[in-house]
């Protein structure tokens, strides 16, 4: 495991846009179909914007058609950690980065296979990293 990243607030505010911020450090949610990935289709990886963990990869990508980056596997099921998120009157499993503890998203159990998941994250969380191997070892055949 990777050390972990530890930042006050205030270091988090200055490195991050405002929307980024707000929905890792405070578990806020980018309205859907706005995000700067849920309509993206190139092949590479998926990093969180916080500390650059890769965490998913596009060959996982599927369009789940609810209007945020969705993902039926994570590249490295240790580079993410799942929580208990009672807010909004509702449990979901809430997705946090397991590097620096940003919020992603949350993960249902209404996604293709091989896996039956559905990791819904927030544009907002990720950052891009184009590659010629994307995905290698993330599972094949979904369509992004």
């Amino acid at each position: 495991m990777t050390n972990k990243v530890v930042k006050t607030d205030a270091e988090w505010r200055a490195e991050l846009p405002e929307l980024d911020y707000e929905v890792t450090r405070h578990a806020h949610t980018e309205r859907a179909f706005t995000g700067r990935y849920w309509d993206h289709h190139e092949a590479g990886i998926y990093t969180c914007v916080c500390c650059n963990t890769p965490l998913f990869a596009s060959d996982a990508k599927f369009d789940s058609g609810c209007g945020w980056p969705s993902y039926f596997t994570a590249l490295n099921p240790d580079n993410v950690r799942e929580n208990v998120d009672r807010t909004h009157g509702m449990v979901r499993t809430e997705i946090v980065c397991n590097v620096c503890d940003a919020h992603l998203g949350h993960v249902f159990n209404d996604g293709p296979k091989p896996t039956g998941l559905r990791y819904c994250i927030n544009g907002s969380a990720l950052r891009f990293d184009p590659s010629d191997d994307a995905g290698a070892g993330a599972g094949k055949g979904a369509a992004t």
